[in-house]
Formats: C-alpha cells, sequence, structure tokens
C-alpha cells in the first residue's frame, strides 16, 4: 500500500509556530513514527507553501496511490483549484487538520475541499493524520 500524506502553507513550522494550536512536535518525528508504526505501508511525504506545487503533487500520485492525507493549511479555506484538483483525481484523499478548525475563527469553518473528499478529520493533533492513515487500511 502507497500513502501520500501533503501539508501545505506553514506546516514546515510545526513544533515552533503557535505551539498551543498546533503542538510542539515538529512534523518529521511524527513522520518516523508512523512509518515505523506502519512499515507495510509506503508512506511518501512532500510539504509545500505553494498552491500550484500541492495541485502538481495530487496530480502525480493521484492515479496511482492507494490514498492521499492532505492538510492543505489556510489553502483549504481559499482554493477552489486544489478542490478541483482532488475532483479530478482517482485516488481518494483524506482532509485533515490538526486543530479543530470549527472551534476556531468562522472564516475556517468554510472548506473547498471536504465536498470532493472521502472525509475529514479535524481536532487531533497529529493524531489525526494516524486516524487518516487508519481510514485506508
Amino acid at each position: 500500500m502507497r500513502i501520500l500524506i501533503i501539508n501545505g502553507p506553514n506546516l514546515n513550522l510545526l513544533g515552533t509556530r503557535e505551539p498551543e494550536i498546533y503542538g510542539k512536535e515538529g512534523f518529521e518525528s511524527f513522520l518516523t513514527y508512523l512509518r515505523e508504526e506502519y512499515s507495510e505501508v509506503q508512506i511518501d511525504y512532500y510539504q509545500s507553501n505553494v498552491e500550484g506545487e500541492i495541485i502538481n503533487k495530487l496530480h502525480e500520485y493521484g492515479f496511482d496511490a492507494d490514498g492521499i492525507i492532505l492538510n492543505a493549511g489556510a489553502y483549504t479555506h481559499t482554493s477552489i483549484a486544489i478542490g478541483d484538483a482532488i475532483k479530478a483525481i482517482s485516488t481518494p484523499v483524506v482532509e485533515v487538520h490538526l486543530s479543530n478548525v470549527f472551534a476556531r475563527e468562522s472564516y475556517r469553518h468554510e472548506s473547498f475541499l471536504t465536498p470532493v473528499c472521502v472525509g475529514c478529520i479535524s481536532g487531533f493533533g497529529l493524531k489525526s493524520y494516524k486516524l487518516a492513515l487508519e481510514s485506508f487500511l
């Protein structure tokens, strides 16, 4: 099984950016844990702060991978283009968020991705990625 995790803008700063919201652990150490815990799964990882690069990665994996876990960060609330890219591919996508977006600012309550994803997991910190991975197993 091959799963791609895509992290969007500012998620390269996990562990240092607003730790009271996003936690104190960086994503790379959590990725190491996931790869060890699910050694039977090939887990590829990509992070970009650029919308078009995220779309390109969705296109690249979107017909071959078994699943994509996507935390599009703020693009969740602004990017019709990423939503269109998800709609155009055949690989199922699970949307994830570290924080409970519905307990935050009202502009975070709208997602252009949720309607085209197979599911959305929000509010469980880094464990949101593990829950998404479990959904593909």
